[in-house]
């Protein structure tokens, strides 16, 4: 009986673990084509909020393949790599906090101007949809693997999907309502959940 369990318990981390790398797998492909699009249309229209977005995009992908990497790590290697994971999380965070905030407060000083971003625009609202399902499911599935770096990694995918919401309304004050400090602000908006994301994920290790 005790040799069924440990069969059974072994065949469920391996289905877990597979379900858990798909994810991270859509993780890297979406996110790739949302910081091209992102980082494209961003230097186009001289958005630093769009920019930024595209590069917590980078950062995302980042996020993803370190968890790539800590799910094939088996045995001893296992908390080890977990803890790892998790700080690398954390530092991604500050890292692009760092430069978001010295981009944005750039642009006010100048008082930078950016373009109307159609492409913007669609991608934030897109983004909106598909992050809440893509972190919630993670957050699902980190609470059965007992992943901390999995949970980590879903709340950075969440906060993705505030991120959005941020940018969109961002881009739309400037588009309809002509408030071209409504870019950079709403990148400073990026960088308060970037640094909170940041700090949970070193209080998670």
């Amino acid at each position: 009986m005790a040799s069924q369990g440990m069969i059974f318990q072994s065949l469920m981390d391996t289905s877990l673990r597979r379900r858990a790398l798909r994810l991270e797998w859509f993780t890297v492909s979406w996110n790739v084509l949302e910081a091209v699009i992102a980082i494209a249309a961003g230097i186009v229209a001289g958005s630093i909020a769009l920019v930024g977005f595209g590069l917590d995009s980078v950062i995302e992908t980042a996020s993803a393949v370190i968890l790539l990497w800590r799910l094939k790590q088996t045995g001893d290697a296992e908390e080890h790599a977990e803890r790892r994971a998790v700080r690398l999380v954390g530092i991604s965070f500050f890292v692009l906090a760092a430069y978001v905030a010295w981009e944005a407060i750039s642009a006010l000083i100048q008082k930078e101007q950016p373009q109307t971003s159609v492409p913007g625009m669609i991608l934030a609202a897109a983004s909106l949809i598909v992050m809440p399902l893509l972190g919630r499911a993670k957050a699902r599935l980190a609470k059965e693997m007992g992943s901390r770096a999995l949970a980590a990694d879903s709340q950075e995918t969440m906060a993705c999907a505030y991120l959005s919401a941020t940018l969109l309304g961002g881009l739309l004050a400037n588009a309809l309502l002509g408030w071209w400090w409504a870019d950079p602000v709403a990148a400073l908006g990026i960088v308060v959940f970037l640094v909170r994301e940041g700090w949970e994920a070193f209080e998670e290790d």
